[in-house]
């Protein structure tokens, strides 16, 4: 199956971290929380309502072996790749960080469907002075299923966060317009994901009248795309990029 891939001018968001101020938005209820006994509980509160900033769901195919990423706290965690089917029948091959406690990272599973239910994630990879946005799918629910599932339920995201970048607005050489964002999802302890996402027609002309700050809520899935990497004159390198490709969009 051919890759996800987009005709239309490449972005690579490689910047130094990105400094965004944004309001809390449990603000009152985590006062609350605090006043009551129990930390505990505030804090598990505050941990859900992070989780419902970004979910994510998608079904397909595991199509990698386990390669092992990091541990914390003697918790190894693995990454992997799924593909999954869109509409048109192109793939898209979606990375995935999955602990060794939701499954067995020695066993084959290869060409299995699965499940998983999760967060989009990213974090700043240091490559040659430069800071590089990584994303995948961080994994909270993962279940091995049937070869049959409903493939229109196959690749679902949802994010509520902050505009803190520039939107760019463009029309393709046929006059799609398209609006490309950097949205900002806060996550618990203080910490935040950047997602790139890509508007399409009059969502893009919506989206490109967005101020930096401007609080929105998106609806989506998750997309990949092949691009070539000028390294030098001489030098090219193949990569692949991962965006949320918009549906709907809220401000």
């Amino acid at each position: 199956m051919q890759k996800g891939v987009l005709n239309n001018k490449d972005m690579e968001y490689t910047y130094s971290r990105i400094q965004v101020d944004m309001p809390s938005m449990y603000m009152s209820r985590r006062a609350a929380e605090e006043k009551a006994p129990g930390e505990r509980k505030g804090e598990k509160f505050m941990a859900d309502k992070m989780f419902e900033n970004n979910q994510v769901s998608i079904i397909g195919e595991i199509v990698s072996d386990f390669q092992f990423s990091h541990e914390v706290y003697g918790e190894g965690f693995y990454m992997m790749e799924v593909s999954v089917r869109r509409l048109s029948d192109c793939m898209d091959y979606i990375p995935v960080m999955v602990s060794e406690r939701l499954i067995n990272v020695e066993g084959d599973y290869i060409g299995k469907s699965v499940y998983i239910g999760g967060q989009f994630r990213s974090f700043n990879r240091h490559e040659e002075k430069k800071n590089r946005l990584v994303l995948s799918v961080f994994a909270r629910e993962l279940e091995v299923l049937d070869s049959d599932y409903d493939e229109d339920a196959a690749n679902q995201i949802f994010l509520d966060g902050y505009i803190c970048k520039e939107a760019i607005y463009r029309k393709t050489p046929l006059g799609r317009e398209i609006a490309d964002l950097l949205v900002a999802v806060n996550r618990s302890y203080g910490k935040s994901d950047y997602i790139p996402c890509i508007c399409w027609g009059r969502n893009a002309r919506f989206a490109s009248t967005f101020e930096v700050g401007t609080h929105v809520q998106i609806w989506g899935r998750i997309q990949s795309r092949d691009y070539v990497k000028k390294l030098s004159e001489t030098q090219v390198e193949q990569r692949t990029a991962y965006e949320v490709s918009v549906s709907k969009i809220e401000a």
